[in-house]
Formats: C-alpha cells, structure tokens, sequence
C-alpha cells in the first residue's frame, strides 16, 4: 500500500458514518447473534479453524450479516473478495473467480467471495457462481433480507449452509449506542456526548432492532447539539425525536414480512381478537401495504371463516372494498378498520367453504352422472318428450316453499355437503333445515 493510499484510508475512517466506524472487527465486539455465533456455536469454530463453508446469512437489514463477513475476513487466512449484488455484475464474478482460481494455483490460499444482497442477483448471475462453488475454486458468503429458499437458486442454496440472524434487541442496541459514546478511537467520546435517558429510550426502541439505524441517528443527533458550558453535549429527547424523524419499519410488501404480516391479520380476526387485527392492521397502513390488497383478504375472511354465522359479515367487507377504493387513503384506513372490528367480533364458521371442499372431492372423485331429467328445462317438444323437467316440483307451490325432492344425481342420493354449526344466524339454519329435512341424507324421493 501506498503511503498516498494509506492517508486516503485513514481520513476516510475519520469521515465515515458511525455506524461504519463502529463496525465490530472481532468476535469479542459482536454483539448478539449467540445462537449462531456463541463460543461454542460451529459456525464460529468453523470460522477460527479457517475451515468455513459456503454459507447464506438471512436476517433484517442492521442485524449484522455484513459484519459477521468481515469478521470472517479478519479471522480467517483466506483472501477475501466483498460484492454488492446492486452494482456488479457477471464480468465482476468472472474476473474474481479467475484470479481466485490462480491464487489457488500459485499459492494454495483460498478465497471467500462475499456478496451482499444475493437476493439481488437474478438466476443467470447466481449460475456464474454455482460450479465454482461446488468444485472449491471460492467459498461462498451470501447475505440477505429476503428468504433464501424463494432468492436463492436451489442448487446454489444446497451447497451453502443457511444462517438465520435475529433482529437485535433493545439491550443489544443499547449496548451498542454505548459503546459508540464511550469510544474515543471509532466512536463519540470525544465530542463529550451522553444521551437523556427518555431519548436514550426512544432512540434504542425507534431503531426496530436495526443497529445501522440507532447510530446514523445519534450520529446526528449529537453533532447537531450543541456544547454547554462544559463543553458536554447532552441529546435531549426532541433532539432525538428530529433526528430519527419516523421508525424504519422492516416491511416489504413483496417479501416475507409481507406474508407474515397479512398472516398475522387474518389469524387474528379469525381467532376473534380485535385489537390483535387492528394491530397487523395498523403495521400493514403504516408501512404503505396496498389498501385494496388488505380490502380483498377481509372480503376473503367475511366468507371463509365468518361465512353463515354471520351472513352480514361479506357485505360489510364489500362495502370496505368499495369506499377503500371509492375514497382512497389515509381515509380508507377508517371502514377497513371498522370491517376488522366487524369481522373480528363476529361469530365465525366455515361451514359454507367446507361444504363446498366436501362437494368439490366427490365431484373430482365420483362418476358425472348426468343432471336428473327433473331438474332439467324442457325448453323444445323434443325435451318435453324424453322427460326434460317432468316431476318437478315448483317449490312455491308447497307448505313453507318446500317440495322436499331430491336434487343430487343417483350416484350421490343422500350425501351431506353443508353441516351447519351452531352460532349466530347459523344456529336459525340448522334448525330450519332440521325441520324441513329431519335427519339430513334422508331425502324424500
């Protein structure tokens, strides 16, 4: 290195962001992340015994998969190579695989190829790295906030080890803003900063467990304070406040926290827990979810799992899909709210849907039999003769509108599809069909 290179390293350490300088250089200064990296852990031995495989780290953004790569650059006796799935390309990985396998070659040391945002790379990038991966020539690091079994081609993601990080904890992080404030090397010391305890609590709760995030905003927050007397620049709450500016939600209305979250709503209405609905509810608004997207799934629960307990249930969805879509938001977030209370707090069954499940099996599993000749219109004189409609009994015709014919095809006579349960509006049906009916499947002929 240069001593020009070496002075350009240096201010550029100097002028980095914080949460950059304070980047974690060994194991010992990692913080979290036990379960992957404890003592004891084999990823960690792996990484001291310079014999890491390939591996895939997924976790939320500020949780630590990056550091944990560098720290395996560090650690390590392999020569090290870090892209970002945003910026390179093919002619990148070709170029590095080709000096890899030469220093292979010339001198037996190996090289770990780490790309961050994998999930980034589409399959024909992800294939330049695969046979090189399987016949040694790199060791494979890939980082990514997505699901590695959707972003990860299959053979790439069966040679690589999967490690799952966890958003780090409101302690982890303040461990870390500590640390920030007391480091006179990398960190604040110097500026002589200490946090109110009501920002210091915002702050570390404000961060979503995201580390990157906590520091970026106390690294502002203390060089915008000014000094006291003292020379001691105290950050108070609304210093806080301003410089953090609105959490940073971890959401992504085409990954996985998409699907939990929508998840989370509607097994909550199902479970009938209002305030756990109007929660997912408020995470999903918040972080910019498409209002009609969550209109539909209510119109989806109103029928699948309120269904005949409540037959109001479908057209208050409707009627929240509708003014959702006639008024837009923020607004649209009100009847959305109200058709999750209602759903929430009403009676559930899915009878309806598994009625309809039961019907569908035997259509796919029994013989089509043709449509009784009684059900059948005999709209020419050629279907009056072969039977078309004879015997049918116009329903309005009888006590209570009810005939009492069998309607099923031969081959089904007497099957029960639709078991009514025994709340709300259905209880009424039940009763009703009971007294229509008698014992259902006993159809009169």
């Amino acid at each position: 290195m240069t001593l020009f290179e070496h002075n350009r390293r240096q201010r550029q350490a100097r002028t980095a962001p914080l949460a950059a300088r304070m980047r974690p250089q060994t194991f010992d200064e990692l913080v979290g992340q036990e379960h992957i990296v404890g003592p004891d852990r084999v990823l960690r031995r792996s990484i001291e015994a310079d014999a890491i495989p390939s591996i895939v780290l997924w976790g939320p953004p500020g949780s630590g998969k990056t550091t944990l790569a560098l720290i395996v650059a560090n650690v390590t006796h392999a020569h090290f190579e870090q892209v970002s799935a945003v910026t390179a390309g093919v002619a990148d990985l070709r170029r590095i695989i080709g000096e890899a396998r030469d220093r292979l070659g010339m001198t037996a040391q190996r090289t770990i190829l780490f790309v961050d945002e994998i999930h980034r790379f589409n399959k024909a990038q992800q294939d330049v790295i695969l046979p090189h991966v399987e016949d040694g020539t790199v060791t494979f690091i890939g980082a990514t906030t997505e699901n590695p079994s959707f972003e990860v081609n299959a053979p790439l993601l069966s040679r690589c080890r999967v490690f799952t990080l966890n958003a780090l904890t409101d302690d982890d992080i303040g461990v870390i803003v500590d640390r920030a404030l007391a480091d006179a090397d990398r960190g604040l010391a110097a500026m002589r900063a200490a946090l109110d305890p009501d920002a210091r609590k915002l702050l570390l709760s404000t961060a979503n467990g995201d580390a990157r995030v906590a520091l970026t905003a106390l690294d502002l927050a203390v060089a915008s304070t000014t000094p006291d007397a003292a020379g001691d620049r105290v950050v108070e709450l609304a210093t806080i406040e301003d410089a953090l500016q609105r959490r940073s939600l971890q959401y992504d209305r085409a990954g996985d926290l998409h699907y939990d979250t929508i998840s989370a709503f509607i097994k909550s209405v199902r479970a009938s827990d209002p305030d756990a609905a109007l929660y997912w509810l408020g995470r999903m608004i918040e972080a910019g979810e498409d209002p009609l997207f969550i209109a539909r799934r209510i119109v989806i629960l109103a029928s699948e799992d309120i269904g005949m307990a409540d037959p109001m249930a479908l057209p208050v969805a409707v009627a929240a899909q509708q003014a959702v879509h006639f008024i837009g938001m923020p607004e649209g977030r009100i009847p959305l709210a109200e058709a999750t209370v209602y759903l929430a707090t009403a009676p559930k069954s899915n009878t309806a849907y598994m009625g309809l499940e039961r019907a569908m099996q035997d259509v796919r599993a029994t013989r089509n039999d043709p449509v009784p000749l009684h059900l059948r219109n005999a709209v020419t004189g050629l279907m009056k003769d072969l039977g078309y409609g004879k015997e049918y009994r116009y329903a309005h015709s009888y006590p209570e509108h009810f005939a009492g014919q069998h309607n099923l095809p031969d081959n089904l006579k007497g099957k029960t599809y639709y078991e009514p349960g025994e709340l709300g509006y259905e209880k009424e049906v039940a009763e009703r069909l009971k007294r229509l009916w008698g014992s259902r499947g006993k159809q009169e002929e």
